[in-house]
């Protein structure tokens, strides 16, 4: 943490803010008031330097044509790379996975570079994906949905999020990517408000305690888990 506040960056809500994605801040917001702990949500939008002092950055989803523009406009105000370096939380939806590595094609041909922060590039695929999808990861399965064209190719720079139970993911039997502190999926949802354990792991990076000793807020988790569970078993 940067300061007694934990700081949320949304980033370019206005063109990466496809499927809701944008409540993952709220998410994220909420969890940290049931705790006792302050936060804010900082919106970032296009045309305006991202801020490197935060604490956590969030992207989502969008087209091709908004994607493109978001990388374009993410490599020309570096705020938040600089603040990856320092070891920042960043965290992608879908379009936001891809910018956030080294390359993406557009379904027009063309390749755009990304932002390096995971060790991933992306052309697209035969087919789109779309559906509800089912990760195994390693401490519970995920669910969310998922609408996209692009096949995801990791190098060894990055490791998956998790294995694809059901749907489509990476193309390669895998969802996400994950480099230090900076992690994404194709799990629309919102994800973290279907999966709260991904959500504290977040939190757990940013306030730099074990994932297993971040206090549980009471507040609704029972019947999350359920509808949680509940979710997994059917599509898998």
């Amino acid at each position: 943490m940067t300061g007694t506040a934990v700081r949320i960056g949304l980033v370019l809500p206005d063109v990466l803010g496809t499927y809701g994605d944008s409540g993952n801040a709220a998410v994220l917001r909420q969890r940290l008031r049931w705790r006792g702990i302050d936060a804010e949500v900082v919106d970032v939008h296009l045309g305006a330097p991202v801020p490197s002092g935060l604490d956590v950055y969030l992207l989502g989803g969008g087209e091709d044509e908004a994607q493109a523009l978001a990388a374009a406009h993410l490599r020309a105000h570096p705020g938040l790379q600089r603040a990856a370096a320092r070891g920042a939380v960043v965290f992608g939806v879908c379009a936001g996975l891809q910018v956030l590595g080294s390359s993406f094609v557009v379904s027009g041909g063309t390749r755009h570079a990304g932002l390096g922060l995971l060790d991933v590039s992306t052309s697209p695929g035969e087919r789109r994906a779309v559906g509800e999808v089912v990760v195994e990861w390693d401490r519970e399965p995920l669910t969310g949905f998922e609408n996209h064209l692009g096949v995801t190719t990791l190098g060894p720079g990055s490791r998956p999020l998790g294995r694809v139970a059901a749907g489509t993911g990476n193309g390669d039997g895998t969802d996400g990517a994950v480099t230090g502190h900076v992690l994404a999926t194709y799990l629309h949802g919102p994800v973290l408000a279907r999966n709260p354990a991904l959500a504290d792991l977040l939190l757990s990076w940013v306030l730099g305690t074990p994932p297993g000793e971040l206090p549980v807020p009471e507040v609704g988790e029972l019947r999350r888990e359920r509808l949680r569970a509940a979710r997994a078993a059917r599509w898998r």
